[in-house]
């Protein structure tokens, strides 16, 4: 067999792990109206994405620095290996707290997928080549969110939402048998001490910040002696990160990448469009089911428009990125992305489907940008031995975005919505507590509620997310002022590369 031919089923591999990491996230969205309503626990339906992120997060660093140590196809495998054990799991949950759990699991192993997929590229092709490669990855992961609302409100109506964790078994079992059999890396890894110290540190430090952000207000108050407790202890074991990764030999997160100003600010903006562009996979679906009133399909098909942008906008700026400096092309990113987010943020009850689709899908095309030009600008003149670290920590940073982002804005939602509720008469006629809305998520249910009490859920609800919409400009506005520090750094081609050398 050519080259050419394992590259493809190397490329195909590498396509399909992403896919299912992809489409499990939207699927799961998706679902989420449906889950909350057969398992309850309303108040901790954030945790399902959260935790995942948070095993996500924690593990992205690690690999990264292993993949560069050690090679990446065994990494990639194991992550593979891992996601489909959680999957198989998250399918049995009979509780909200055995699915949370069941998804760390998932998250052990989608830690690997995306950054270690991504470096594999940038090892595989030349310079003027991974443009396209980003760009069709990035259109993957759209195409992927595209078609996991509409699987995953099919599967969940037709069958049940336990088997849209089952779908991803023959998904990461073909992605796992090619890689497995025709990526043939080089073995030109060095051993190297394991910075155990600064991993140990590192997934303390993160764990102890979402636990306190996810308690404080509801199980506990925010000046509880727990809260405090779990603020401190991420605050010691942060800072004994940050000492232990400048004296480690073979540090997780190399600091001394960050004096790159692209790769410094491109960090940031993944952390700020991470946190931000979360919030739109979560409470759209759920906007859908309280406010507009129908199924998981309703919900599915709503996401669509943002999905197609998100394609778009990614196959744009890996196109162009050997042509156009990653400042202007992320300028164009931000502006699509602030404008779309500031017409969500004026929606009502009034707000036409058609109108939420046309925002959504600005959104999605800001942000589509990202997708391919973020993972790039990271590595951009970085060498191929520190590659993997490069990739993971921006992979890292977008993850740890998204796990703060949506434990925070969900922890604001849902005092918004609990107080908003607290103050009208819904705890009375058929919503037995102001917690329990499981009702308003279904059709057979909703139609069962008072048209007053239910016009009272759906306006607290629409006023709960709006604000959350609201509050997410204020990252944006920040990521348009990073851009402007990017620099003037573009993909140089591999010809333009050996003429500046000479």
């Amino acid at each position: 067999m050519s080259e050419s031919s394992q590259s493809k089923y190397v490329v195909a591999g590498l396509l399909l792990g992403i896919f299912m990491a992809a489409i499990d996230n939207t699927i799961v969205a998706t679902a989420m109206g449906t889950i909350v309503s057969d398992l309850g626990s309303y108040e901790k339906f954030v945790w399902v994405t959260a935790g995942y992120m948070v095993a996500v997060m924690a593990g992205m660093p690690i690999y990264g620095k292993l993949s560069d140590m050690y090679g990446r196809k065994r990494f990639f495998l194991f992550g593979l290996l891992a996601f489909l054990i959680g999957s198989v799991l998250c399918g049995t949950a009979a509780s909200m707290e055995q699915l949370i759990a069941y998804r760390v699991i998932q998250g052990i192993g989608g830690g690997a997928l995306m950054p270690i997929a991504f470096t594999i590229i940038f090892d595989l092709f030349p310079p003027e080549k991974r443009g396209k490669m980003t760009g069709l990855f990035g259109a993957v992961f759209g195409l992927s969110s595209v078609l996991g609302p509409l699987l995953g409100a099919f599967i969940t109506d037709a069958l049940s939402w336990h088997w849209v964790f089952y779908i991803n078994i023959p998904i990461g079992a073909v992605a796992f048998s090619l890689i497995l059999k025709h990526y043939h890396e080089e073995r030109n890894t060095v051993k190297q001490k394991i910075d155990w110290l600064g991993a140990s540190t590192l997934v303390i430090a993160i764990v102890c910040l979402m636990f306190a952000l996810e308690l404080g207000g509801k199980s506990f108050a925010w000046s509880s002696a727990p809260i405090i407790s779990l603020f401190i202890v991420f605050g010691v074991m942060f800072t004994a990160f940050f000492f232990a990764e400048r004296k480690a030999s073979e540090p997780i997160i190399s600091f001394w990448m960050f004096k790159n100003r692209l790769f410094a600010t491109s960090q940031i903006l993944a952390f700020l469009y991470g946190g931000t562009f979360i919030i739109l996979a979560v409470f759209v679906p759920i906007y859908v089911q309280a406010v507009y009133g129908g199924s998981a399909t309703s919900a599915g098909f709503i996401l669509m428009p943002m999905m197609l942008g998100s394609v778009a906008g990614s196959m744009v700026g890996g196109t162009l990125q050997t042509k156009v400096t990653f400042r202007r092309l992320m300028a164009v990113s931000v502006a699509f992305f602030f404008v779309g987010m500031f017409l969500l943020s004026g929606m009502s009850v009034e707000t036409s489907r058609i109108a939420l689709s046309f925002y959504i899908a600005l959104v999605g095309f800001g942000v589509g940008f990202s997708f391919s030009l973020l993972p790039a600008a990271s590595i951009n003149g970085i060498s191929p031995r520190h590659r993997g670290s490069a990739n993971s920590t921006n992979s890292f940073l977008r993850s740890f975005g998204m796990t703060v982002g949506v434990t925070i804005y969900g922890t604001i939602q849902t005092s918004i919505f609990t107080s908003r509720i607290g103050e009208s008469s819904v705890g009375s006629g058929n919503v037995s507590e102001p917690g329990d809305i499981q009702q308003i998520f279904q059709p057979e249910t909703r139609g069962s509620i008072q048209p007053e009490l239910l016009t009272q859920l759906t306006e607290a609800m629409s006023d709960s997310v709006t604000f959350v919409f609201t509050l997410a400009l204020v990252p944006i506005a920040i990521a348009a002022i990073t851009v402007a520090f990017m620099g003037n750094e573009r993909v140089l081609t591999s010809k333009e590369m050996k003429e500046n050398a000479n």
